[in-house]
């Protein structure tokens, strides 16, 4: 069996962003794979955290990876400081030729991965384009140790995640996918509820306010961050639509601060915010411009969290638009003439100032990692864990599982992911969106 097949088995998808399914990044050709160990969010230490302690199959699932889409070179991309995860990485690699290490400043979004592609091969990613256009596959580093178990015939069961914020003690854990977050909480001291504090789901920039506390974690939860309600980063958050757009047309004095500062509009894919704001607050569509420009944003946050001086949320603006566009049918057209900025450079944001700006500086806190295994009575877990459709349920109401047998499989024809019991239980629940399984009685 290949190790795409593999892969494709043990359910393993991107664990550091929307989920995309790695067997199919695998079996696409290229010329370099870059992992992806930049840690793109604040506050989190996850990639830092894998890349220290398991350093081995980091870079055995790159050369694997390297192995499935014939590329000749490897690179892991990973920031300058982090250097106890450096060293455990160049203990690794040894004298090896074929991979090298690529030391990023502290700036972001330094893990987005058009940015890591065109700081590492030069290369823009043009809109509706994939990285494999331009020669590159990039998959973070807890992809690569799923790709590496796999291999082994370990599919994926447990997601590493960073829990901080207003925490007594930040953590870095490793949980069985589909675990409580609520369950999960103590393990960095925490001790408070709704009433106090906001969750947000992933990091500080492009992570979600959870609405519930009793959802469970999936492949791609990187992180649990928990803020006072009364923080200006929650209480922007929870501003309605409505009130944005009352405080857009008092404000927004089209500065264009916001356009000059996005990373994506410096790779010369020509996103700007400042004119989706303009038909926004106007209700005026023709002053967009080019409406396919907003497909190009990543939504990384940046134009509200730093660049707006005016407390305005122009990245809720153009999800919004993104989302109309899609219900619409409106696809990304690739740019024909990509002129990246000169001086790039000099616009990439260091995140100390991020987060100081964000006034999340006294959360900047290391999170080691707790070895410790977690083991939850209950888990629930979705079936829409990836990109493309949710998984089809294989077992039924009452059937008696173990850890790491298939509960759902991909569609057929389809895109998805497989998806395993993350506990040895018995299956308490079957529905359209997930399968339950509670510990014990399993023989």
């Amino acid at each position: 069996m290949s190790i795409v097949e593999r892969v494709r088995e043990a359910g393993v998808v991107g664990a550091g962003g929307a989920g995309f399914p790695t067997h199919v990044k695998l079996g696409a050709r290229a010329e370099a794979v870059i992992a992806n160990g930049a840690e793109c969010e604040p506050l989190l230490c996850v990639d830092k955290e894998l890349m220290q302690h398991r350093a081995q199959r980091v870079v055995r699932g790159l050369r694997l990876a390297m192995e499935a889409t014939g590329a000749r070179r490897g690179v892991i991309a990973t920031k300058a400081r982090y250097s106890e995860a450096v060293a455990a990485l160049r203990a690794e690699l040894g004298d090896e030729e074929r991979i090298s290490l690529h030391l990023l400043a502290g700036y972001y979004p330094s893990g987005d991965e058009k940015s890591l592609i065109y700081e590492v091969a030069g290369q823009v990613v043009p809109s509706g384009k994939l990285p494999p256009d331009v020669g590159c596959a990039v998959l973070n580093v807890g992809t690569l140790i799923g790709v590496a178990d796999a291999a082994e015939g370990v599919p994926v069961t447990a997601k590493t995640l960073t829990i901080g914020g207003d925490v007594p003690s930040p953590v870095t854990v490793e949980a069985p996918v589909g675990a409580g977050i609520r369950a999960l909480l103590p393990l960095a001291g925490f001790a408070g509820d709704e009433g106090t504090h906001a969750l947000i789901v992933g990091g500080p920039c492009m992570g979600v306010l959870a609405e519930s506390w009793d959802e469970p974690i999936t492949k791609t939860t990187g992180g649990l961050l928990l803020l006072r309600r009364d923080h200006p980063l929650i209480v922007r958050r929870l501003l309605s639509v409505e009130r944005q757009a009352k405080l857009a047309r008092a404000v927004c004095c089209q500065c264009s601060f916001c356009t000059q500062m996005c990373p994506r509009s410096a790779l010369g894919l020509r996103v700007e915010p400042h004119k989706a704001m303009r038909a926004f607050v106007t209700g005026r569509g023709a002053l967009l411009g080019d409406p396919r420009s907003v497909l190009a944003c990543s939504s990384c946050g940046l134009c509200t969290n730093y660049a707006c001086n005016f407390g305005l949320a122009p990245d809720r603006v153009m999800d919004a638009l993104k989302a109309a566009f899609g219900k619409a049918g409106i696809g990304p057209v690739p740019e024909a003439d990509i002129r990246a900025d000169p001086f790039v450079a000099f616009k990439r944001v260091p995140v100390k100032r991020l987060i100081a700006r964000m006034g999340l500086a006294a959360f900047d806190r290391p999170a080691p990692f707790a070895q410790a295994r977690i083991a939850p009575d209950r888990v629930r877990l979705l079936l829409r864990q990836a990109v493309g459709k949710p998984s089809l349920p294989v077992v039924q109401k009452g059937a008696r599982v173990r850890r790491g047998e298939v509960i759902a499989a991909i569609p057929e024809n389809a895109l998805g992911a497989a998806l395993h019991a993350s506990i040895d239980g018995t299956v308490t629940a079957v529905s359209d969106t997930m399968i339950e399984i509670s510990k014990g009685g399993v023989a």
